[in-house]
């Protein structure tokens, strides 16, 4: 068949505005499809980073929104195989406009010291690094999230709370790298308690500690929510991955959501590959009775009309493929904040071949049938046809 590849190509671009219509609706579905497979993929079959294989978060049992007592984290530090464990709580709050949604970054009050000890992939110069541990006002914020609003050091950002009432001033002593997060705002929990209510003060929402391997992780954690199962406050122990997670359940079923959609995408590509290549088919009956007066095979005219319809649908695979390139690194731009896993979202090239080959697969299917039907149609009756 490869010496009928020129033909195929001239052959599907034949009614070139039907042609080009067909290739953008596909390249628009394919956009979409390879879209939400990215982000399956990096929400659920990412491999699991180096530094993250050491990390676990303790939460509460019930719910992300209600903390723990800060003592917990003494008895954490005591299981065997936990390095170190820090405190981290989320802040909220608004800075400037809050109904502006490029003012939205994540903001939290952790222990510096400790923090540094467990999360190994950050990268704070040394003096910046001091500066923030030594200033209780002060705080580190993603190189991202400085780039942004042209944070510099020295810098003051003014935040107003909500779950901590009041205007909150912080100054900007370090800006960090992470592999994984560089858009958070990060500061001193001492700060915070000091300005609460004595009631208030000594929880934390959750602990993230860090274990001597990764082979530990399964232990420590039954270890730790076996120790404060009869406790008021139950723990729920987790590896980063699974907690980062949880965020996206409260979206509802998301694994079901993007497969459905992904389905839905798929038909509907196949639905419109098999019109299109159904209208040329019909069209063409007796150029297929003139072909097999000329010699052609049935086996020759059936890859004949099944070629097109895969170049079509493979032109419009690729074009949806580059489309996906530029809205994947869009939405990481976007989404970054509030779903963690999209810091690194892009269309790797095994999901574009993926994409490529279901592309492929679809303009065959698509033709099959059609096609077969045209090949096996008598000279007789194919040049009688006045389609």
């Amino acid at each position: 068949m490869a010496r009928y590849l020129s033909l195929m190509w001239k052959n599907a671009l034949r009614n070139r505005r039907r042609s080009i219509l067909t290739i953008c609706s596909i390249g628009a579905s394919f956009c979409l499809l390879a879209v939400l497979m990215t982000m399956y993929q990096a929400l659920f079959n990412a491999d699991t980073p180096e530094w993250q294989s050491r990390i676990l978060v303790v939460r509460n049992r019930v719910s992300l929104t209600m903390s723990m007592p800060i003592y917990y984290r003494e008895r954490i530090l005591k299981v065997s195989g936990v390095e170190e464990a820090y405190v981290s709580q989320w802040f909220g709050g608004s800075y400037k406009d809050p109904r502006d949604i490029r003012n939205q970054f994540a903001r939290f009050a952790v222990e510096p010291e400790r923090m540094f000890r467990v999360e190994r992939a950050m990268k704070v110069p040394e003096d910046q690094k001091k500066a923030f541990i030594a200033d209780r006002q002060g705080c580190i914020v993603g190189y991202k999230l400085a780039r942004k609003f042209n944070w510099k050091l020295g810098d003051r950002v003014h935040i107003t709370g909500d779950i901590f009432p009041g205007q909150w001033e912080f100054i900007i002593r370090g800006i960090y790298e992470h592999p994984d997060e560089s858009d958070s705002l990060m500061f001193h929990l001492t700060y915070l308690f000091e300005s609460l209510p004595q009631g208030r003060r000594d929880f934390a929402g959750t602990f993230t500690l860090l274990a001597d391997a990764p082979g530990s992780l399964t232990r420590i954690s039954q270890e730790i929510d076996g120790a404060f199962r009869n406790s008021p406050v139950q723990t729920r122990t987790e590896t980063l991955k699974a907690f980062l997670l949880s965020f996206t359940a409260f979206l509802g079923n998301v694994k079901l959501f993007l497969f459905a959609i992904c389905a839905a995408v798929t038909f509907t590509i196949l639905l419109v590959s098999a019109n299109t290549i159904a209208m040329s088919v019909r069209e063409r009956v007796r150029e297929v009775g003139v072909m097999k007066t000329l010699g052609f095979t049935r086996e020759s005219i059936l890859g004949i009309l099944v070629g097109e319809s895969i170049v079509m649908s493979l032109l419009g695979g690729a074009l949806g493929c580059g489309l996906a390139y530029f809205v994947a690194l869009g939405a990481r731009e976007a989404m970054a904040s509030f779903v963690f896993q999209f810091n690194n979202l892009s269309l790797p090239l095994p999901m574009a071949a993926l994409c490529m080959g279901i592309a492929g697969v679809i303009g065959a299917v698509s033709s099959l049938v059609p096609a077969w039907n045209a090949s096996r149609t008598p000279i007789i009756d194919a040049l009688r046809s006045t389609v």
